[in-house]
């Protein structure tokens, strides 16, 4: 896909400082929700934080294990309403077909969510294409149909796991 532009670099290099990623994802988030006037509690940062614990999907019954092991643990609806806060303002998105939620790299730029999602390892790499924005867009007008919501979710092997899998015979 030629127009393809990553929004994220989930191909993490060798040298790749997560925690610098996760410092930054935080810093976008406290910023973001700063001028929107947006409470950014404690709960929903560490919701946030655990989300970006990896670049892989999380669920929310994940999120609220590590959160139980802390004093004054949160309750499911409480970590519900956490992660559709943070959707709601773009700081994450949620892949339906795995029931998960993914940290998004850039939440400042309002965008629809287009994901490849390696079946192997979980690896969840977000990108935005032009010409597939454009194709989405041209069927739903052609058909008369007024598309509310879109999430694109494509399904297969990363190239570190295709290149790690055995050669088909």
């Amino acid at each position: 896909m030629p127009d393809a532009v990553r929004l994220a670099d989930h191909d993490l290099a060798p040298d790749h400082d997560h925690e610098r990623c996760v410092d930054h994802a935080l810093g976008k988030a406290a910023a973001l929700c700063a001028r929107r006037g947006a409470r950014l509690t404690d709960l929903r940062r560490r919701v946030l934080e655990l989300v970006w614990q990896g670049h892989e999907a999380v669920k929310a019954y994940d999120v609220l294990e590590h959160l139980d092991r802390a004093p004054g643990s949160a309750k499911p609806p409480t970590v519900y309403r956490a992660l559709d806060f943070l959707m709601a303002h773009g700081l994450v998105h949620r892949l339906e077909s795995l029931n998960a939620y993914v940290g998004c790299p850039q939440p400042e730029r309002s965008h629809r969510g287009r994901f490849l999602i390696c079946d192997a390892c979980g690896h969840v790499a977000e990108f935005d294409s032009a010409a597939l924005r454009t194709a989405i867009a041209d069927q739903a007008d052609h058909q008369g149909f007024t598309v509310r919501d879109e999430t694109v979710e494509v399904h297969g092997l990363c190239q570190r796991c295709r290149a790690a899998a055995p050669a088909a015979s």
